[in-house]
């Protein structure tokens, strides 16, 4: 069995080291790292050189790319690096996630199977980087945790964000790889949403947990519906928007008119009421609604001059 986590960074060279030195020091080990620089301006690469015995060991495979292709972009190139380095188990996180000491050995502790993904907990401080719906008892998603006291020991997950995302080759040889081409943002989301269409259930365990910056949020009552609206730069607004009803025209059907737009259209309100750099918040809503409706994925946010 070889185990070879993936990582993506870009421009986060202190918060890179805290995680790559937090995967060096796991109980189980991990065999080999992927880490895809998505071509990082700051000191990345030069930091990266200075670790010459894990480069020249092997352990540490580094992939530097010409361009940045963003977080999904990262992923598909990493998940695709370690699988031709012989990776029986794929272990995916960001630059700033900081797995505890057994993150990896709690997650094979619960015996995982070549078919389901597993997943470790992302939390700062016992509090949750982002609300975590799980299933009932009765199997049904509902049951909303804040903080990781408020979750089971195990429990299933619609879907998990690439934080501890554990999935074995075969279940990657039947769906794929992440899916490069949403650049940023919901591409766990869509990935998730094919794994469980293939038949996998995603667990997560509470007890592997990393470290994470919480997510900045809020959730406002529209016609009695809780929408949540994260806190994001014009330029992320414009994936998150786009992103949603991307998902929702591949996985929903009839959902993306019923559902996702109303969704999209509520938040496009919100966010021109109560987001800081209003009219670019809504032109970045408006931008992504327009490309999502029309099916235009990649990287546009500088098309529409949307600068990061």
């Amino acid at each position: 069995m070889k185990i070879s986590a993936v990582v993506v960074t870009y421009n986060r060279c202190t918060l890179l080291t805290r995680c790559l030195d937090a995967l060096a020091r796991q109980s189980l080990a991990i065999d080999q790292l992927v880490l895809v620089d998505n071509a990082s301006t700051d000191s990345t690469a030069t930091a990266i050189c200075e670790r010459v015995d894990d480069i020249a060991s092997g352990w540490l495979r580094y992939s530097r790319l010409p361009d940045n292709l963003g977080g999904a972009g990262g992923f598909e190139h990493g998940m695709r690096e370690a699988l031709r380095g012989g990776a029986d188990w794929v272990w995916l996180m960001d630059d700033d996630a900081e797995p505890s000491p057994d993150a990896l050995e709690c997650l094979f502790a619960d015996s995982p199977l070549p078919g389901h993904v597993y997943a470790s907990v992302p939390q700062r401080n016992g509090v949750l980087a982002w609300p975590v719906t799980w299933n009932t008892s009765e199997g049904k998603f509902g049951s909303v945790a804040k903080r990781i006291d408020e979750l089971p020991p195990r429990c299933v997950v619609q879907s998990h964000p690439f934080l501890g995302f554990l999935i074995h080759r075969e279940l990657i040889e039947r769906i794929g790889v992440p899916d490069g081409q949403l650049y940023i943002s919901a591409d766990d989301i869509e990935y998730s949403l094919r794994a469980r269409a293939a038949g996998a259930t995603i667990v997560l365990l509470r007890a592997s947990s990393i470290s994470h910056p919480v997510a900045s949020s809020r959730s406002y009552r529209v016609l009695g519906r809780s929408i949540p609206v994260l806190s994001l730069p014009p330029w992320r607004r414009y994936y998150d928007t786009r992103n949603r009803l991307l998902v929702a025209r591949r996985h929903h059907g009839r959902k993306l008119w019923t559902q996702a737009l109303p969704g999209t259209l509520a938040r496009m309100l919100l966010v021109a009421l109560h987001e800081p750099r209003k009219k670019a918040q809504f032109k970045a809503a408006a931008a992504g609604l327009w490309d999502g409706l029309r099916g235009i994925s990649g990287k546009r946010h500088t098309l529409w001059d949307l600068e990061s």
